[in-house]
């Protein structure tokens, strides 16, 4: 791989090498080597664990009222090599990808090879410069995959988070009654409330039952001191 090519590399990634043999070797597959010692394959296995890390500090640091279950989703759908590949592609580094003869002629880059690529550049720039390095690109090339992820869990969420505390903390699953509904039968709003072993939560107001009952699940939230006040989503 030439210096041009590397430059450009690094130009992408925002990234400056001082080991450019590194940068090299996380962009080689094992089939372009007769000693798959020489591929990005090692790499690979050093970038997935450091990827997993940065992005579950993130997530723990980030999402301070969710339980384990939610953060595991979340991180699981980041951490994919589904994902990966995604933002590898939206990179376009797969182009540099050093391949062997028979899969240079493929129109595309399998998922797993573009997953594989990503975690081995996560890895060589760890090598080159440490972990700040490795997760400032992480968080860097994640962002807008992380505040997609951060806008679906605020989204009708409390619902399930609230179940999966009263299961957690009581073995039981939370009750919602409708309490009073009001308005012509276009424009009626709901009043709900929810109880969790036997404790009744402040009710609140809807425009539909669901989102009436997403909402006494916040307050319940709140009262619990799972989330902080602030004014929930309406989206059920």
């Amino acid at each position: 791989m030439n210096e041009e090519v590397l430059q450009q590399i690094e130009q992408i990634i925002g990234y400056k090498f001082s080991d450019s043999d590194l940068l090299a070797k996380a962009f080689t597959h094992s089939s372009a080597v007769d000693n798959r010692l020489l591929s990005n394959e090692r790499l690979e296995f050093l970038g997935d664990a450091i990827l997993a890390v940065v992005i579950c500090q993130s997530l723990f640091e980030r999402f301070s009222g969710h339980l384990e279950g939610q953060l595991t989703k979340v991180k699981s759908m980041l951490v994919s090599r589904e994902t990966c590949a995604r933002v590898t592609k939206q990179l376009g580094l797969q182009k540099f990808l050093k391949v062997g003869k028979g899969m240079a002629s493929s129109r595309t880059l399998p998922d797993s090879l573009a997953a594989g690529l990503f975690e081995a550049i996560i890895a060589a720039i760890y090598i080159d410069s440490g972990l700040g390095a490795a997760r400032n690109f992480i968080l860097k090339t994640f962002a807008s995959l992380i505040e997609q992820a951060d806008a679906e869990q605020a989204q009708g969420n409390y619902k399930s988070v609230l179940q999966q505390y009263a299961q957690e903390q009581h073995s039981v699953t939370p009750v919602y009654a409708l309490l009073d509904e009001k308005g012509p039968d276009h424009n009626k709003c709901f009043e709900s409330e929810v109880s969790v072993a036997e404790r009744h939560f402040p009710s609140a107001w809807g425009a539909n039952k669901k989102e009436a009952e997403q909402k006494a699940a916040f307050n319940a939230l709140v009262e619990l001191g799972i989330l902080t006040k602030t004014v929930p989503n309406n989206d059920s």
